[in-house]
């Protein structure tokens, strides 16, 4: 094996676990050609899913309630608290 490593301009290697996966993956990496394209459009594809949908379809809903920390706690409080009432109200008439 030293053979071949050296042979392709590797020189001596560490032989630890975590070391030898690593130059795994950075060998594989090194090699690919298509490969390196289809990680280039991944990326790009994370990054629109990612941050460009949020920023679209995900508005910061609290900040429009309030501008304190403590107003929009307040307003979490009253929407868990008032949709709560409303489903154990109609449990406990079952009851």
């Amino acid at each position: 094996m030293s053979e071949d490593v050296t042979a392709r301009g590797g020189g001596e290697r560490k032989s630890g676990f975590w070391a030898r996966a690593v130059n795994l993956y950075v060998d594989g990496f090194r090699s690919m050609t298509l490969g390196k394209t289809l990680w280039l459009i991944i990326a790009i594809k994370l990054f629109i899913f990612f941050v460009i949908i949020k920023i679209l379809f995900f508005p910061n809903f609290l900040s429009s309630k309030s501008n304190t920390e403590q107003g929009k706690a307040q307003y979490v409080r009253e929407q868990l608290i008032g949709e709560s009432e409303s489903v154990f109200s109609g449990e406990r008439e079952c009851l």
